[in-house]
């Protein structure tokens, strides 16, 4: 193990400041709590409380950890318990949480115990494809995360494959195949790009490493988020503070009139060079990374939003509609912090954003509300599966039905989630080790697609309207979710998947397998081909087939990647279409989409 992993693991954990800002209120629990026994599952359902941004479950009087690593509070219901034993009964409730430090009392119980395996659990999806809900949002186009965009430049390998080549070609499939507009990495400022030095003790900057970087980037058609971070050596107050492999500095700089004077330089050679309009309408700036965390910024809270103001009004020198935000904060913290700051100290704020992992995001609509920020965008620069490094739940089927559950529960509510990260061509704790580790890309060295990429580009096919559809059965809506939509009178597609956030059960479980009944209404006659594409354990499943033949290699031979390259395709099987219903066999975890095209 590296040290800098070894220093990761133990500092990760250890939140800088969780005190609530300001008068965040404490809501009374949700009403109508009642809980629907399944099989291999207890599946709870609530009302919605009016200025929450989520819902703790409590079972047997703890919160209930479903394994993510992160926050456990949901943002709504129904949630399926699935870590409990088959005919033990749990005395279930629910609490309203208003701020992530913020949790109400819970409310009246319920009691309640999952089912045995019995006959083959069924779930009707019933589709009304004449009525359309909205144009169907997409929140995953709007952004995703990458490791340190330097990368572009590198000419080393890891495990044989050109990093900078792999992080191009994922860097490109994710803007020309999922469209994805603009990408969030970290250490634009590190001192491998050089852009800021003292010589006799005046400073000196250097943008040519930065320009290098992002005439790449842009030469795919993506755009940056310039996350202002980490500090350069010779700004730092303390350049002995570092994280990452490539030791990352996190303190405050020594100086804050010269950091302001970096940031407004850079700000304004980009606008010189790229254009003002450019920049205005499709770049954004966020202040740092992930500040309540020890680990990634070693002074306090008051320092931080120090560092806030001094940034945005940076940026702001340059032109005062350049868009600015932060808190950039993990799981969920600072929001409200943030939002209390500015309204004292006047520094403009045109999106919140924060990272959560192991959880679908919480609703932070409520806490902008509360503070009239209504106008600001919701971003979520990271969400994943998993905040772990080389974690279990990483590479197979399990996140990638994690992952469209994720995307569904942001659709509407907010305006980008961004997952973290696009390629395995990461180094933050050491260069990938093996073909699969547990690693936070969508795309391996070597660029195969796991089943989460997979996951991504099935919800991309989805038409441009979403319409109606009701879930009933065994699981419906907390299990099994359904995701239907049409283009016009010629095409449907309806995204079904069965997962679940209990990551005690990353390889699946078969008590938790589903049939689908998916009935039609309102299809327009005619002759129909039905296409069906599926992610599970037995398909689009890369990691299956790299396991079955690895043998304990790290990487593939020659003809092992030959193998895997050939393989490396979406499973699609074809049918006309008989009657108005279908039904569809969907293990847990699995994602099928079901499209219907006019013959």
């Amino acid at each position: 193990m590296t040290d800098a992993r070894a220093d990761w693991e133990d500092r990760i954990g250890r939140r800088s400041d969780t005190a609530a800002a300001g008068a965040i209120p404490v809501l009374a629990p949700p009403a109508g709590l009642y809980a629907a026994p399944g099989v291999g599952h207890v599946s709870l359902h609530w009302e919605p409380v009016q200025g929450a941004v989520g819902y703790q479950v409590i079972r047997d009087g703890v919160p209930l950890d479903h394994h993510g690593g992160d926050v456990l509070a949901v943002p709504h219901g129904p949630y399926a318990d699935t870590t409990g034993e088959p005919g033990v009964p749990h005395r279930y409730t629910v609490a309203t949480v208003t701020d992530v430090d913020v949790t109400g009392p819970g409310g009246d119980e319920v009691l309640a115990a999952s089912l045995p395996v019995g006959d083959p659990a069924v779930v009707e999806v019933l589709v009304d494809l004449d009525t359309v809900v909205r144009e169907l949002p997409r929140p995953w186009r709007p952004m995703i995360g990458s490791e340190h965009l330097s990368l572009l430049l590198s000419e080393e390998s890891v495990g044989g494959q050109s990093i900078s080549a792999d992080l191009t070609s994922a860097l490109r499939a994710a803007h020309d195949e999922l469209g994805v507009a603009t990408v969030r990495a970290h250490a634009i400022l590190c001192d491998d790009l050089g852009v800021y030095r003292e010589v006799d003790g005046e400073p000196v900057h250097d943008f040519t490493g930065v320009d290098a970087t992002y005439d790449a980037l842009l030469a795919l058609g993506l755009r940056p988020v310039v996350e202002l971070s980490y500090m350069p050596r010779d700004l730092a107050s303390d350049p002995d503070v570092t994280v990452f492999d490539y030791a990352a500095i996190v303190s405050p700089p020594k100086d804050w009139d010269r950091w302001g004077a970096l940031v407004t330089d850079l700000v304004g050679h980009l606008v010189q060079r790229y254009g003002l309009d450019e920049v205005r309408e499709n770049w954004s700036f966020e202040v740092w990374n992930e500040p309540n965390l020890e680990v990634f910024w070693s002074g306090t809270r008051e320092e931080f939003w120090r560092l806030y103001d001094v940034t945005v009004t940076a940026v702001r020198t340059v032109d005062d509609r350049l868009v600015v935000g932060g808190p950039s904060t993990a799981a969920a913290g600072w929001v409200d912090g943030l939002l209390e700051h500015v309204a004292g100290s006047g520094s403009p704020v045109d999106f919140v954003s924060t990272h959560t992992y192991g959880n679908a995001p919480l609703d932070l609509r409520a806490t902008l509300a509360r503070h009239g920020r209504e106008d600001a965008g919701i971003w979520w620069t990271e969400w994943g599966v998993s905040p772990t490094h080389f974690g279990n739940a990483n590479d197979g089927v399990f996140s990638a039905a994690f992952l469209v559950r994720g995307m569904r529960s942001a659709a509407g509510r907010i305006d980008a989630l961004s997952y973290w990260v696009v390629s395995d061509q990461f180094e933050e704790l050491g260069r990938p080790p093996r073909l699969l580790h547990g690693g936070f890309g969508l795309r391996t060295v070597g660029e195969l697609r796991k089943p989460r990429w997979w996951a991504l580009w099935l919800l991309e096919q989805l038409g441009s309207d979403e319409v109606a559809a009701t879930l009933t059965g065994d699981g419906a809506g907390s299990l099994v979710e359904a995701w239907a939509s049409r283009d016009g009178d010629e095409r449907v597609a309806v995204a079904l998947w069965n997962g679940t956030l209990d990551q005690g059960k990353v390889d699946g479980t078969a008590a938790l397998d589903r049939t689908v009944h998916l009935v039609l209404d309102g299809l327009p006659p005619g002759s129909w081909t039905v296409r069906e594409s599926r992610v599970d354990a037995d398909h689009s499943n890369i990691a299956a087939l790299w396991s079955s033949m690895s043998e304990g290699a790290d990487w593939p031979t020659d003809d092992q990647w030959a193998t895997l390259r050939a393989a490396d395709r979406l499973a699609v099987t074809e049918r006309p279409l008989g009657g108005s219903s279908i039904d569809v066999h969907l293990p847990n975890p699995a994602i099928v989409l079901v499209e219907l095209v006019r013959v």
